[in-house]
């Protein structure tokens, strides 16, 4: 499918940012809107990242809209400057439903490693403040542990190992590394309560620093009753789907992700409130 590519610049609490847009030049009716986050450790990285990632499959084969925030990294402020401008664009993708061609029942939010922490995070932070109903998260390979685990702790895996994760967080959280107290919004892996969360998709290889942390989040969203799964692929490349995409598991990640999604597309809905509910919750 033919895509249009648009810049645009919103208004956030911080100030302007730029989101990169995704679409289908011809839409015959509305489709899902994924809010879709790049990785690079909190530290590096940039919106057009989504022209590789999994949230441009979905718009080129099923027609989805995707937004792609060019967030605050950490290195021009720590948390949470960076889920507060994920934040921001979740709801501007839900206030720009009706003009982008997008349902408003089926909000999506992706994003792999650092951008699949934030895509858990911005679900986090979206049913806490209850504005926006999401109806499917795609934290792919997500970066959510601010602790060592058992798969963090002494890995030497390509991409990304111990040391770079330390740094990652260490920039990332600021004052907050280190400490006992870390709120689950800037380490997602600190919920206690994952309750009414939105359902859940996403793959990790055994030899990487995330695959613990990654299905810690997919067992405690079911045993919360939330709809969750994760497929396991060997190997210990980090983002192997897009640094090892000729390989066997690389085409198999991407051919389980897009039946995935195609699943989600057709299964899972989270309709908005309305504007006279919110008006009589105040």
């Amino acid at each position: 499918m033919k895509l249009h590519t648009e810049k645009r610049m919103i208004e956030t609490g911080a100030g302007r940012m730029k989101l990169i847009i995704l679409r289908p030049s011809e839409l015959a009716e509305k489709v899902p809107g994924i809010l879709w986050i790049h990785g690079g450790g909190y530290s590096t990285g940039m919106a057009e990242m989504v022209h590789v990632s999994r949230g441009a499959d979905a718009a080129r084969r099923y027609g989805a809209v995707v937004i792609s925030p060019e967030y605050r990294l950490s290195g021009q402020a720590p948390y949470p400057a960076a889920l507060e401008d994920c934040y921001a664009a979740l709801v501007w993708l839900k206030d720009h439903a009706e003009e982008l061609g997008v349902r408003d029942d089926q909000i999506m939010v992706g994003g792999e490693s650092a951008g699949g922490g934030l895509a858990a995070a911005v679900c986090m932070a979206a049913r806490d403040r209850g504005e926006v109903n999401v109806a499917f998260q795609m934290p792919l390979y997500p970066m959510l542990d601010c602790r060592d685990t058992e798969s963090s702790r002494n890995n030497h895996g390509k991409i990304w190992n111990t040391e770079k994760n330390h740094r990652g967080w260490q920039r990332y959280l600021g004052d907050l590394y280190g400490r006992t107290e870390v709120p689950p919004y800037a380490s997602p892996a600190r919920q206690t309560d994952y309750r009414s969360l939105p359902p859940a998709y996403t793959f990790v290889c055994r030899g990487e620093p995330f695959y613990a942390e990654t299905l810690a989040y997919i067992r405690h969203l079911n045993e919360a009753g939330v709809e969750a799964a994760a497929d396991v692929y060997p190997g210990d490349v980090h983002a192997f789907d897009e640094f090892l995409a000729l390989t066997p598991e690389g085409r198999r990640a991407r051919m389980l992700f897009r039946e995935r999604f195609r699943y989600a597309a057709a299964h899972y809905f989270a309709p908005q409130k309305k504007q006279e509910d919110e008006n009589h919750a105040h």
